[in-house]
C-alpha cells in the first residue's frame, strides 16, 4: 500500500513539476474536472437530479446524438437542467475564469502578487452605478439588462479616470496607477454608501447589498454571450503576448531593452483587464478573492510562465466558482448566500495554508 502511494506521489510530482510540468496531462485533467463539475453541480439543489440523467439531457441536445439517447427523464428535469441550472453553472465557469485571468494580468502589470482584479477601483465604480440603478431606477431606460449595463458603465468610467490620472508624458506610471486606483475606489465606495443610506425602501437596500456581495442567482442564457465572447477574445490576445508578460515582470527598462514596446503592452493589459472585470462584475456582482488566490495556486502548480499560468488559472477559477456557488445555494437552503462571502471564508484559510507551505519549501 505504501509502495503504491509512493509511486502515485512521484508521478504527481513529475506531472506538477514547476520547472517542467506536463501541461498536456494537467490541461486534460482540468478539462475533465470542468466537465465533471458542470454535470455534478447541475444535479445539486433543492430538487436533486442524478448525474447520469443530467448527462443524458445534455448529450441529447447535441447534433446527431439525439436519437442515441433513451428519453427516461421527466419534462420537469429537463426544464430545471436546461432552463435554470445550466446557464447558471456555465456563467460561473465564465466568471471564475475571467476573474482568475484578470488577476494574472493585474499581477503582471503592477509586478505585485498582491494585486487583484479590483485594484483599479473597477468593482467600486460598478457598485456605485449599479446601486444607483437598483435603488432609484436611474438606468431603467436600458430595459431588461439595466443592471448589467449600469455596472459596466460604472466600471468603464472608473478605469478611464484611473487610466487618465496615471498617464505621465504619454506613458502609464505604475505607482500612480495603483495610488489613483485606491483613491478612486475609496471615492466610489463613499458614493455607494451615500446611495444606500438614501435608499427609499428596505427591500431595494437588501437586493443591492446582496448583489454587491456577488451572486449568480439572476443567470440567464442571454447573460452568457457577452462574457463568453470577451473571455475568448481576451485569452487569445493574452496567449499571443505571453512572452511580453513574462518579460514585463523583469521591469520596464529591462523589457524595453529586450525589444518590448512597454507603453503598448501596458495599454493593452489595462484595456483587457478593465474589459474582463467590467463585464464580469456586470453579470455577477463583486466576487472577491478569486483573482488574488487562483494565480498563486497556479504558480505553485506550473511555475510562472504565462503560457502555462493563463489557461490553468482560467480553468481553476471556473471550477472554484462553480462549486462555491453550489455551497452558496445549499448551506442555508432555501435561502442563498452571496458567493463573495464564501470565497473569502473558504479561500482565506486555504490561501494562508498555501503561503505557509510555499515559504517552508
Amino acid at each position: 500500500m505504501k509502495g503504491n502511494l509512493s509511486q502515485i506521489s512521484k508521478k504527481a510530482r513529475k506531472i506538477f513539476n514547476r520547472d517542467e510540468p506536463n501541461m498536456k496531462i494537467i490541461i486534460s485533467l482540468l478539462l475533465l474536472g470542468s466537465i465533471m463539475s458542470i454535470v455534478l453541480t447541475i444535479g445539486l439543489g433543492p430538487i436533486s437530479i442524478h448525474p447520469s440523467i443530467v448527462a443524458k439531457i445534455l448529450i441529447s441536445k447535441l447534433p446527431f446524438l439525439t436519437d442515441l439517447i433513451v428519453h427516461d427523464w421527466t419534462q420537469l428535469d429537463e426544464n430545471i437542467v436546461l432552463g435554470l441550472r445550466l446557464p447558471r453553472v456555465l456563467l460561473g465557469m465564465i466568471v471564475g475564469a475571467s476573474l482568475a485571468v484578470t488577476g494574472v494580468i493585474m499581477q503582471a502589470l503592477v509586478r505585485n502578487h498582491l494585486a487583484d482584479p479590483f485594484i483599479l477601483g473597477v468593482s467600486s465604480g460598478a457598485s456605485a452605478t449599479a446601486t444607483l440603478g437598483m435603488l432609484f431606477g436611474v438606468f431603467s431606460f436600458l430595459g431588461t439588462y439595466a443592471l448589467s449595463l449600469s455596472a459596466f458603465i460604472g466600471s468603464a468610467a472608473t478605469i478611464m479616470i484611473v487610466y487618465g490620472i496615471s498617464r505621465v508624458k504619454g506613458r502609464i506610471n505604475i505607482t500612480q496607477l495603483l495610488l489613483s486606483g485606491v483613491v478612486i475606489a475609496m471615492i466610489m465606495d463613499a458614493v455607494t454608501n451615500i446611495i444606500t443610506l438614501s435608499a427609499p425602501n428596505a427591500l431595494g437596500l437588501h437586493n443591492a447589498a446582496f448583489w454587491m456581495a456577488g451572486s449568480l442567482a439572476g443567470a440567464k442564457w442571454g447573460y452568457l454571450k457577452l462574457p463568453f465572447v470577451v473571455i475568448i477574445v481576451c485569452m487569445i490576445v493574452l496567449m499571443i503576448h505571453y512572452r511580453a508578460l513574462n518579460i514585463l515582470l523583469l521591469g520596464d527598462e529591462t523589457a524595453g531593452t529586450l525589444g518590448i514596446n512597454v507603453k503598448r503592452i501596458q495599454k493593452m493589459l489595462v484595456l483587457v483587464a478593465s474589459l474582463l472585470a467590467g463585464v464580469t462584475i456586470a453579470v455577477s456582482g463583486s466576487i472577491g478573492f478569486i483573482g488574488l488566490m487562483i494565480p498563486h495556486m497556479t504558480r505553485l502548480l506550473v511555475g510562472s510562465d504565462h503560457k502555462r499560468v493563463l489557461p490553468v488559472s482560467g480553468l481553476l477559477g471556473g471550477i472554484l466558482v462553480v462549486w462555491t456557488d453550489v455551497a452558496a445555494r445549499m448551506v442555508i437552503a432555501p435561502e442563498e448566500l452571496p458567493i463573495g462571502i464564501l470565497t473569502a471564508l473558504l479561500g482565506g484559510p486555504i490561501f494562508i495554508w498555501l503561503l505557509k507551505k510555499s515559504s517552508s519549501i
